[in-house]
């Protein structure tokens, strides 16, 4: 059995040529702070995006030397700090978790969250998120991806540092365990991602690789990337979202601000319909434009009716309401039934 190669995920639907799905990526940088959350909340739902993403992590589930370190940008300073410290000031409660679904909800963007162990699976089943998502640093965690899989609800798997081999795994312990709904997210996990290390082209290997949706985990700077992910055929989209660039945490100065999240979304937005359709032919705005500005074959002085037709007799000109200067040869040696005027089309019924 395949992969759905439709989502439908709080009743947006997901499709390779429908829109895509954007989430912002709030991740940690509320900073702890659930007014801080709400505020990036509105901002995303202001700049256009389809959900926000959180993390209900432990940070016991992933962290349990205390000694390890993390040194990152910030305000224009390396910041070294412990990395237990770190995500503990940013953990969010099942409560807290809760009262953002709901204030979501009542702002009509959709909201999930990425778990790190099956009680945080269970977690976003009680508070009905509507997808489930891992990180890239979980793809190896079968056990966690199983669970998932078990769920039923649509999920999405980040492939930050694997090899294919690691995404076969991932992939056929999903589907093992009865996942049918999935998203593969290219991701590179390097922050933020040099240009030359983006490597979109990945989003169609993943597709025809592994039978099944696929999109773009961005943690390059600006917004090109995103745009140029779309035209790849990503048909979900996640890129990490602050309020303010110069706030304190680790992941604030890569990620967009609203002005820039919304340029993105408005860009990618402007792509899906520049696409269009891929059969080749004349557009519906050239139908007119045919006859405006392609060529036909005219009169190349006024010539009275009787006149026989010869090479001298014709040009090639505007309008494109006559003969086709590929077709002059239909008029070699025919013979006017009435008087042309120069730089008139010749027309097959002016003929004898």
């Amino acid at each position: 059995m395949s992969f759905s190669k439709t989502i439908n995920i709080g009743g947006y639907e997901i499709i390779p040529t429908g829109a895509c799905f954007i989430a912002a990526e709030i991740g940690i940088n509320h900073n702890g702070d659930m007014g801080l959350a709400k505020k990036a909340i509105d901002a995303a739902k202001e700049a256009g995006a389809t959900s926000v993403k959180f993390q209900n992590y432990k940070t016991e589930d992933f962290v349990q030397n205390k000694e390890l370190v993390y040194t990152y940008k910030n305000a224009g300073k390396s910041i070294t700090e412990s990395q237990w410290e770190m995500f503990k000031r940013c953990e969010l409660s099942i409560e807290q978790l809760i009262e953002l679904k709901k204030y979501s909800d009542r702002l009509g963007i959709l909201f999930f969250t990425t778990p790190t162990s099956k009680k945080g699976i269970s977690d976003l089943q009680k508070i009905g998120a509507p997808l489930i998502k891992n990180g890239s640093d979980f793809l190896t965690n079968l056990e966690l991806i199983s669970e998932m899989a078990k769920t039923g609800l649509p999920t999405v798997l980040s492939t930050g540092m694997a090899t294919e081999d690691e995404i076969e795994d991932a992939v056929n312990i999903f589907k093992k365990a009865g996942g049918r709904e999935l998203v593969l997210l290219h991701c590179t996990s390097s922050y933020p991602t040099p240009v030359e290390e983006v490597h979109l082209n990945k989003i169609i290997t993943l597709a025809e690789t592994f039978d099944c949706l696929s999109g773009f985990s961005d943690h390059s700077e600006g917004t090109t990337a995103a745009i140029g992910a779309r035209i790849m055929g990503a048909c979900f989209i996640e890129k990490h979202f602050t309020l303010d660039k110069t706030l304190p945490g680790p992941d604030h100065y890569f990620s967009a601000d609203p002005k820039e999240f919304k340029k993105m979304i408005d860009n990618v937005r402007y792509v899906e319909v520049a696409m269009g359709d891929r059969e080749l032919g004349p557009s519906l705005s050239e139908q007119e434009s045919r006859l405006q500005f392609r060529l036909s074959c005219i009169a190349a002085k006024d010539l009275p009716a009787g006149t026989k037709l010869k090479k001298e007799h014709i040009r090639f000109g505007r309008p494109g309401t006559g003969i086709l200067p590929k077709n002059v040869e239909l008029l070699i040696n025919r013979v006017l039934k009435k008087n042309l005027t120069q730089n008139k089309p010749f027309n097959l019924d002016e003929l004898i």
